[in-house]
């Protein structure tokens, strides 16, 4: 070949490959802005199918309640199935896990509640990190925890109950909704506070641990009080006193347990809404806006005071300082307290 007709065909092969490059780039970036607007698509059209609301909890508490609730508004006002998916066990870590590693679409919900801020304390390694892996959607609900007996247990105050669990020491058993619930933090922060010894029992949800208060085979337990008030209503358990610093019109007639011998106790339990990490903001407007509308509604508010709950709403920066706030509390309640971490 001479060296010209070498010349020739080298500048056509470097044409071709900077044709070809051109190409890729072009390629490149229609690829970029198509991803780009498939990720605009969904917060346009949100919701286009879907949606599932994980409970880390079993049926039948207000962790539960509360998603059934929101889930068939949400449905009637969207148009599309809102389905509650139960995933209890490993005191909620296997559920929020889940929600944790979904993709940010909004198409994957988290009913959380008091235990989601305590975890990061109770647990040596989460396979999350509360704050980085979840966006919060809105502060849903608040209400406080009752302290209820079995009625056999022979004892009618707070005082009555210290007395008798200081007399037997050991020998009382209390049930929880698992390490880390508010049950349990409740009443490690009352036992630290009063000095008693008592034995915990921890269950996989609360609604299991009152079948078997109910039925006698454990003494006492603190439980939220849409949980119990019915049972109190009914006589079949005995309050003694409720966690919230003054009277509560969600736990009529029932004595702060501040006021009944322990001071400075109290204990205020929550739940809410979040998400994965990394959602777009429109779909977390628009999410926490019909959810807000939803706590407004009169049926709402009045199945939500049935269960002596009060609803609380607000932006989602209101429920992230709140979640922030409640991680530092219990961090210093399970430190005091010496309650040793799981694994």
């Amino acid at each position: 070949m001479s060296e010209s007709a070498f010349h020739a065909r080298f500048a056509n092969c470097w044409r071709v490959a900077i044709h070809g490059a051109r190409i890729g780039l072009l390629l490149a970036v229609a690829l970029v802005s198509g991803m780009a607007v498939a990720q605009a698509q969904p917060a346009d059209k949100y919701p286009s199918h879907a949606i599932k609301y994980v409970v880390p909890y079993p049926p039948g508490a207000f962790n539960d309640t509360m998603a059934r609730i929101v889930s068939q508004k949400l449905q009637d006002a969207w148009g599309v199935p809102v389905v509650v998916e139960n995933r209890p066990g490993g005191g909620t870590l296997i559920g929020n896990d889940l929600v944790a590693k979904s993709a940010p679409d909004g198409y994957t919900l988290l009913g959380v509640a008091f235990p989601f801020a305590a975890n990061p304390s109770i647990y040596k390694h989460l396979p999350y990190d509360t704050l980085r892996d979840f966006t919060p959607l809105l502060f849903g609900a608040q209400t406080p925890n009752i302290l209820v007996v079995r009625p056999s247990l022979g004892v009618k105050t707070v005082g009555e109950f210290i007395a008798y669990a200081k007399q037997n020491p050991g020998k009382v058993s209390y049930g929880s909704a698992g390490i880390g619930s508010s049950n349990h933090l409740s009443m490690e922060l009352f036992r630290s506070m009063t000095g008693i010894d008592v034995v915990h029992v921890p269950y996989k949800g609360s609604s299991p641990m009152v079948s078997d208060l109910l039925g006698s085979h454990i003494d006492v337990a603190f439980d939220n009080t849409p949980n119990v008030l019915p049972q109190v209503k009914a006589g079949s358990l005995l309050a003694l006193g409720v966690t919230s610093k003054a009277p509560s019109d969600l736990a009529p007639g029932i004595v702060p347990i501040a006021a009944s011998g322990v001071p400075n106790f109290a204990v205020e339990v929550w739940f809410g809404i979040v998400g994965p990490a990394g959602m777009p903001p429109d779909v977390v407007r628009k999410l926490n806006t019909e959810l807000n509308a939803i706590l407004q509604m009169p049926d709402v508010k009045q199945r939500f005071a049935e269960q002596g709950v009060t609803p609380v709403g607000g932006p989602p920066q209101l429920f992230a300082d709140h979640l922030k706030g409640e991680i530092e509390k219990w961090a210093g309640v399970v430190r005091d307290a010496n309650i040793p971490q799981q694994e």
